[in-house]
């Protein structure tokens, strides 16, 4: 019998999934079936006041609607929260570029997980602020630690995470509104290297540790649009990259399932395994 490719992925969420999230779960406290020994990573900016957007996004705000005892001898709190799709730790949906592209809600389970590359440009980025990792990056670390695999979440690490949650160091201004948007200052990913990585090594999503896949000044968002015409989501303003290896880690990136979402806040984890 033949399935087509959408069949036998739904098969594996109805199937796979659960037991998946079940051993995911029971490793969280002891090893589980598919993880012998490793420790999660928390890939995610809490959600604040200081949460960095885009200099005219709308800002995150949590109004309080009740905290206290109540009549019933209970206590009882709940909040209320407002704030763009695009900020903080989030994923870029295809639509957010690509008129033909998926919204939140419609981007796969399976491309939102999976085994994770980081690649680091630390070295670069520290002598060119709107440094774009290249073709010639991921070649170099294909020399130390062997091809980017096919269907890989590939993680840029520029070193920004240690700016956060500072905008003028993070973002190159601190200014607000359409007019700092000129002075904005991070590295990114250039369009050749987004291209190559879909369609030399068939990525299945591309993030790093700024506040766009696009350097600071660019005025086009050519990887952004690259990668959202070839269904490729996309993660932004990730924490911790410092603490994942070059290879070896499982990266588990949940939004927030917004229908018809161009973007929404994401929930990124990441399983990194004990060194034999």
């Amino acid at each position: 019998m033949h399935l087509k490719s959408d069949t036998i992925g739904r098969i594996f969420i109805f199937v796979a999934w659960p037991t998946f999230l079940m051993a995911l779960t029971a490793c969280a406290n002891s090893p589980g079936p598919l993880m012998d020994s490793g420790h999660w990573v928390d890939l995610t900016h809490a959600f604040s006041e200081e949460t960095i957007y885009w200099p005219n996004a709308e800002h995150f705000h949590l109004t309080k609607i009740y905290d206290g005892h109540t009549s019933g001898g209970y206590h009882y709190s709940a909040n209320q929260f407002e704030a763009a799709e695009h900020g903080g730790t989030h994923m870029d949906a295809p639509i957010h570029f690509d008129v033909t592209g998926k919204a939140v809600d419609r981007v796969g389970l399976t491309q939102i997980m999976g085994n994770a590359v980081v690649v680091d440009i630390v070295s670069k980025v520290s002598k060119d602020r709107d440094y774009m990792a290249e073709i010639q990056d991921f070649l170099d670390f294909e020399k130390l630690h062997g091809p980017i695999p096919k269907d890989a979440i590939v993680l840029i690490r520029t070193g920004y995470e240690r700016f956060w949650p500072d905008p003028a160091r993070y973002l190159g201004t601190a200014e607000r509104g359409d007019a700092a948007i000129p002075l904005l200052h991070f590295p990114g990913l250039s369009q050749a290297g987004a291209k190559w990585l879909i369609e030399s090594r068939a990525v299945r999503a591309v993030g790093l540790d700024t506040a766009s896949i696009d350097p600071g000044p660019s005025k086009s968002f050519e990887s952004h649009r690259v990668l959202a015409a070839n269904q490729i989501p996309i993660f932004e303003n990730l924490a911790e990259l410092s603490s994942l290896p070059p290879t070896g880690a499982f990266v588990l990136a949940l939004p927030m399932k917004i229908k018809g979402g161009s973007g929404a806040p994401l929930r990124a984890i990441a399983w990194v395994p004990s060194p034999d």
